[in-house]
């Protein structure tokens, strides 16, 4: 199952065609996309009888961001040794968790204003909670998860490094500096490792896969839920692969006019383009 989120509006997604959740249930599931989440094993067992014959086409360019608005939005940082490598960070068996404030979140594609010379790109996988979690053991976090969707975690750099130590959640939260989408797929649709890519303006600057994370998602899972507790539609921001501008030599940050693509495969692909400040 896709779940996305176009014009505002939560929808079933398949081979470029969509279904209204809220009509085609006549109206037994709102429209607000967050809404399915606390009712996920009633919309989950709908979803499956879903009827496509009514499903109509749509462009990818309309799609928001498939969680618009999280109660709680948490990232983890370090989470690939490859990664940690190159930041010149240490990356340990204690994930470091932050926040990216909610109104970075955006959607699959669109204009991104740069907030400076530094900023950065960070392919990540992101979960979404389906049930709410409180100390939850790794073996059983799958069962708390809605699903999986493509995110990133794009990272003004001078911000995040200005303080002692990093301010990393004010450096990740301008405005559209965490994109979702296209879709949050249920677990049932992929297989893993999930490969993780990037590429700025065609270039190919990330390529990993989940099973080099260091914490696996259920770790994740059981370490946060141990302090706090996740909510139905909370994100988690994974960590990303090696390969960003920040790890180079001499760094290499995005500036006008560039294009990122950032794709999992089974996930599907996201595409923005950087623009000046007006």
């Amino acid at each position: 199952m896709r779940i996305g989120n176009l014009r505002g509006r939560a929808h079933l997604l398949r081979d470029r065609a969509a279904i209204d959740i809220a009509k085609a249930s006549g109206g037994r599931f709102g429209p607000e996309p967050a809404d399915l989440f606390a009712r996920w094993p009633e919309f989950a067992a709908w979803a499956a009888t879903a009827r496509f014959d009514v499903a109509e086409p749509y462009r990818p360019e309309d799609l928001g961001a498939p969680v618009p608005r999280p109660r709680q939005v948490f990232a983890v940082g370090l989470n690939y040794a490859e990664h940690a490598a190159e930041t010149g960070l240490r990356a340990g068996g204690v994930p470091s968790v932050f926040t990216k404030f909610a109104d970075s979140l955006t959607g699959p594609h669109g204009r991104i204003v740069l907030s400076g010379p530094s900023v950065d790109w960070e392919v990540e996988l992101v979960v979404v909670m389906a049930r709410e979690a409180r100390n939850v053991a790794e073996a059983d976090a799958w069962d708390y998860v809605a699903g999986l969707t493509v995110g990133q975690d794009f990272s003004d750099r001078d911000v995040q490094m200005s303080g002692a130590p990093p301010q990393f959640s004010l450096g990740k939260s301008f405005p559209g500096f965490g994109p979702l989408g296209p879709a949050v797929v249920t677990l049932d649709e992929l297989t893993t490792p999930l490969r993780l890519r990037c590429w700025v303006n065609d270039e190919l600057v990330q390529d990993g896969h989940t099973g080099q994370m260091i914490l696996p998602v259920g770790a994740l899972i059981e370490r946060i839920s141990a302090v706090c507790t996740l909510h139905p539609g909370d994100l988690i921001f994974t960590g990303t692969p090696a390969g960003v501008g920040m790890g180079r030599t001499p760094p290499r940050y995005l500036t006008p006019g560039d294009v990122v693509r950032t794709r999992i495969d089974g996930i599907g692909e996201m595409r923005h383009v950087f623009v000046e400040e007006a």
